[in-house]
């Protein structure tokens, strides 16, 4: 990154072949506007070096280590919701998620159990995060052209189909065959904060991979949810919902960039209608993000001289020995320039920015301990022996990492992908280990395939025995192929 703001100009000017700034043309390290010293170009805070690719890696790195944190409160919150549905007070767990809330607006009136505005409301906004994930994905990141996204695309087709087929060989002809979907899944926030424990010993290309794989992941279980766990559909809300989506695509279409326009027509009209539909609520989530714009209102150029003349005024407005509260002119000039930065910054990024933290900090955890709360007072070899739980552990502790690897060998053998560089086939095993921690989606489609009861139950105590096993086992794999590359 560039030093200060003349800096970062005059290096984007002089890169797109434009003229200098005289005026801003100021020795390196010091700050003409505040008179401070600041950290020279290539230097990190204390002014160690600091490669020039650094810029470029730090918002990724960034990212994984949210998703490093979301994965320590979801084992947190998981860990509370064990001990809480198994103590003194565990009918109070089922009472307080089961607790009717209600929503009044005029003479309508919508009323949900706590459980449901968690699953129904708030993993929404997980969903759209996943959604406004995909679709930057799709146009500028690992799925944005076909050789990049072959290879975690084919490892999370092989990846979902397996586990499906090793589900349903142990369900099959059964009324309890319809969680075939369960094991499908990839929890991206726990796999990323297992992985991130291994530090500097797995490359940063491995990251990547594994952060592309559960988002195709992701994308596979939002189009299962919307084809196959839908309830009676009521077409007269379908209607409904897409006539907001043609609002919202319009919007997008004509120029529209307010949050606030969004988010009327998507929580108020989308979201409400699937809610009616009998199509589960979420999956209006991944298609209100779709519609979210993603380009810029200032090209870079249309940025540059904005700012080079703010920056301008901006120097022009400062007075020797005035308090900067006395100084309104500059106040105002900063507050442009506020308005010039948000327009050279794409509404899809300022959503996915103000709604990761809250997703990954709140709304995951939240969802764990509202549904990760399994009674452990029967028969437990019993329950594991059930062809519900045989086929939700044996599809993600063998499906998950034998269909990833043995997809990712024949896509690569076949010449449509190549495997990351400095990335070994060992590493690509223990990624397909980790992927099977099915956690948050697996839950969330085992809520949609059963009903309350000894089903659910069987279902979420082997997505958290598989999701265990798979977790350690993976750090395990991943610490022993490094050591091996090493070696």
């Amino acid at each position: 990154m560039c030093a200060t703001t003349a800096d970062a100009v005059r290096h984007v000017r002089q890169k797109n072949g434009l003229p200098s700034i005289h005026h801003l043309n100021v020795p390196r390290g010091v700050d003409s506007v505040a008179g401070m010293k600041t950290v020279g170009r290539g230097q990190d805070m204390k002014g160690h070096e600091r490669p020039l690719v650094q810029p470029i890696i730090e918002p990724f790195q960034s990212f994984i280590r949210t998703e490093a944190a979301g994965g320590i409160l979801l084992l947190v919150a998981t860990c509370i919701a064990m001990v809480w549905a198994n103590s003194f007070w565990d009918k109070s767990y089922q009472v307080f998620w089961s607790t009717p809330i209600g929503v009044t607006i005029a003479t309508y009136t919508l009323t949900e159990t706590l459980l449901d505005w968690i699953n129904d409301g708030l993993m929404a906004m997980f969903f759209f995060v996943i959604g406004l994930e995909i679709k930057r994905e799709i146009m500028v990141g690992e799925l944005a052209s076909w050789k990049q996204a072959a290879l975690p695309l084919a490892a999370a087709l092989g990846g979902s189909i397996l586990p499906a087929l090793l589900y349903a060989s142990f369900n099959a002809g059964t009324a309890t065959a319809k969680g075939w979907g369960i094991p499908m899944a990839t929890d991206i926030a726990f796999s990323l904060g297992i992985l991130s424990l291994l530090g500097l010993r797995v490359p940063l290309a491995l990251k990547v991979f594994l952060t592309a794989l559960a988002i195709a992941d992701d994308l596979i279980a939002v189009l299962v949810i919307a084809l196959f766990y839908t309830s009676t559909i009521s077409w007269t809300s379908v209607g409904m919902a897409a006539l907001f989506l043609v609002l919202m695509i319009t919007a997008n279409m004509i120029g529209v960039r307010s949050l606030l326009v969004y988010s009327i027509l998507g929580i108020g009209g989308l979201w409400l209608a699937f809610l009616f539909s009998g199509i589960h609520a979420t999956i209006a989530g991944v298609i209100a993000a779709m519609t979210i714009p993603a380009r810029t209102r200032l090209t870079g150029r249309e940025f540059l001289k904005k700012g080079t003349t703010l920056l301008r005024q901006f120097e022009k407005a400062l007075v020797p020995n005035e308090p900067e509260l006395a100084n309104r002119e500059r106040q105002h000039i900063a507050n442009r320039m506020k308005t010039v930065v948000t327009y050279v910054e794409t509404p899809l990024q300022q959503l996915e920015h103000i709604l990761h933290p809250w997703v990954t900090v709140v709304i995951m955890p939240l969802f764990a301990l509202a549904n990760a709360g399994v009674p452990f007072d029967t028969d437990l070899a019993a329950i594991l022996l059930d062809p519900i739980a045989l086929g939700v552990t044996i599809g993600l502790i063998v499906g998950k990492p034998v269909g990833i690897l043995l997809s990712s060998w024949f896509a690569t053998v076949c010449g449509l992908a190549a495997l990351p560089e400095g990335v070994s086939w060992h590493q690509m095993w223990g990624i397909g280990v980790l992927a099977g921690i099915g956690f948050t989606m697996s839950l969330f489609i085992a809520g949609l395939a059963f009903s309350p009861g000894p089903s659910l139950m069987a279902a979420k105590e082997a997505i958290l025995l598989a999701s265990t096993i798979a977790g350690l086992t993976g750090w395990l794999l991943l610490r022993y192929a490094s050591e091996m590359q090493k070696g």
